[in-house]
């Protein structure tokens, strides 16, 4: 059985519609066509749009970066993506964005390492009065409104949901409870505590956890991690961390502990290794996102922008649990989910 939630707006747009008119007239000289996207009109330059993401060395944000120019080039909207060199250079994204803040582009799509690392190029755009679209994770909204930044809407997985899906599943894995281990992303992440929070929340009176660490999204200092756990705790049953990557290296300490199929590992994302290792049983779950969705839909975001569409203020984008049971479909489809979801952009 697929189980899949699609997105939603989770609550209107704060000032939308002074958000709007200034979004607009932001795009005013790219916006048109024929209303299905912000396409040439007569003798004008499409829309341009610069993104800035997390590291390419994750397969995520690979499949974001995908998105982002397919949805670019279906919707005659040109791009630019520049990245981190790597998950955790704050500094590098920085720099990549406050560089692009100085062009003329007439929106710019933020996938930040932090909520706060991005905040000084932001606040530039802002004070030009460039729309600013943010993916997958948030800017931390304090920082945002002390620096002036406002925002024309967030997209991204609704990550509490997700590891609350997690936690479902491992409930069912484990009918009969026992102890599980946590693994993070960064300490302090607001995506990494949300889907901690979310897994934590969902679980059944009889699991208890007995450890949380934090790996920093990296598979070596997983596997470094979980390897110590399982010495230290061989009734262990099970494993959740916070992004795939992460998950494949518990999944590597599992099988060198010979306890493949004895310890159940879910994590988030459904990266192609990931959709794999369940497969061949090495995860038990994992809750696939779709950055390629994230990534054509931060793009749909600037094109209704274009339009003079009022935007809402948050989209979730959609989620699905694969498991042994549905993991095909989920390969057959991916880039995007096996179940039809909806676009809040495409008719505004």
């Amino acid at each position: 059985m697929i189980q899949i939630r699609a997105m939603r707006p989770r609550r209107p747009a704060l000032a939308a519609a002074a958000l709007t008119a200034g979004v607009a007239m932001a795009l005013s000289a790219c916006g048109g066509g024929d209303g299905g996207g912000a396409g040439e009109g007569a003798g004008e330059e499409p829309a341009s749009v610069a993104a800035v993401i997390k590291g390419l060395d994750n397969p995520f944000f690979q499949a974001m970066e995908k998105g982002i120019t397919d949805g670019g080039a279906a919707a005659g909207v040109r791009t630019e993506v520049q990245s981190a060199t790597s998950i955790t250079d704050t500094t590098g994204q920085a720099d990549k964005l406050t560089a692009l803040a100085g062009q003329d582009f007439d929106c710019y799509i933020v996938n930040p390492i932090s909520g706060t690392n991005l905040v000084q190029g932001l606040a530039q755009l802002a004070a030009s009065g460039k729309p600013i679209v943010n993916i997958d994770s948030p800017v931390d909204p304090a920082a945002a409104e002390a620096a002036g930044i406002r925002l024309a809407t967030y997209i991204g997985t609704d990550n509490f949901a997700a590891g609350q899906l997690a936690a479902e599943q491992m409930a069912r894995l484990l009918p009969d409870g026992g102890s599980v281990a946590i693994v993070g992303g960064i300490s302090g992440d607001v995506t990494s505590s949300e889907r901690v929070e979310g897994f934590r929340s969902g679980l059944p009176e009889n699991i208890t956890v007995l450890q949380e660490v934090a790996a920093n999204w990296e598979r070596q200092e997983a596997l470094t991690q979980a390897t110590t756990i399982i010495g230290a705790n061989p009734d262990v049953k099970g494993f959740f961390a916070a992004n795939d990557d992460m998950g494949l290296g518990v999944a590597r300490a599992v099988a060198n502990a010979g306890r493949t199929g004895q310890i159940s590992v879910i994590s988030v994302d459904g990266n192609p290794d990931a959709l794999t290792a369940v497969a061949n049983g090495e995860l038990a779950a994992t809750v696939a996102q779709y950055p390629y969705v994230i990534g054509k839909l931060g793009v749909d975001a600037c094109a209704a922008a274009a339009r003079g569409a009022e935007l809402p203020q948050e989209v979730d984008a959609p989620v699905q649990l694969v498991t042994k049971d549905n993991v095909q479909q989920a390969i057959d489809s991916a880039p995007e989910p096996p179940a039809p979801y909806d676009n809040p952009f495409a008719s505004r």
